[in-house]
């Protein structure tokens, strides 16, 4: 990364990673972002909180200006990602906000970044064009895993049902009540066996 954008970005980056945050929460419904917005706390918030926390350490972790996305960075980007995952955000949705670091940057460093550092940050944007792919993969791995847990759930309750079934006696079995006759023949209550004097 070139030296006088990583000198901005890191004298910029406590602003970064809060408009960051706005930008991320602002894709939630109003009343969920205003929470987010106003309530610190992380037991009452814990939601919030972890995306503000995430947020910081991906932007502390891409200023590493490493070749390949470092462990911290992946762990935090998959805490802001698991979370739109288990919220079912669509695939487009949930990677969406890594993008808008992009604009935040823009924004942040205003025209600095449209003269002559334009160049160093169009390597900047590459940097955050990978973090969306890798954001997408762990996006890609969270729904499988989810969709393996509710399949898992659903065999389990199936299977529970069947249990129960096979443990009612025949005639609630078949919803009505019913009894097997001498002869193996299932009678309605309503009918009567067979008179064996008329046999």
């Amino acid at each position: 990364m070139d030296r006088k954008l990583h000198s901005l970005l890191s004298e910029h980056k406590a602003a970064i990673v809060e408009r960051w945050y706005d930008a991320i929460i602002g894709t939630y419904p109003a009343d969920t972002a205003k929470f987010f917005r106003k309530e610190q706390d992380q037991i009452a918030n814990p939601v919030g909180q972890n995306i503000a926390s995430a947020a910081r350490i991906i932007v502390e972790e891409l200023l590493r200006d490493s070749a390949a996305p470092t462990e911290k960075l992946s762990e935090a980007l998959d805490t802001i990602v698991r979370i739109r995952a288990v919220q079912q955000f669509s695939a487009g949705r949930a990677v969406s906000f890594v993008f808008a670091l992009k604009e935040v940057v823009e924004q942040e460093l205003g025209a600095v970044v449209d003269g002559e550092l334009r160049g160093a940050f169009r390597g900047f944007e590459r940097l955050v064009d990978n973090l969306a792919l890798h954001a997408f993969e762990i996006y890609a791995g969270c729904r499988e895993r989810l969709h393996e847990i509710r399949l898992k759930e659903m065999k389990r309750k199936t299977y529970k049902l069947v249990e129960r079934i096979n443990a009612m006696p025949p005639r609630t079995r078949l919803g009505r009540r019913e009894e097997a006759g001498q002869d193996g023949r299932v009678l309605k209550l309503s009918e009567e066996a067979p008179d064996k004097k008329d046999e």
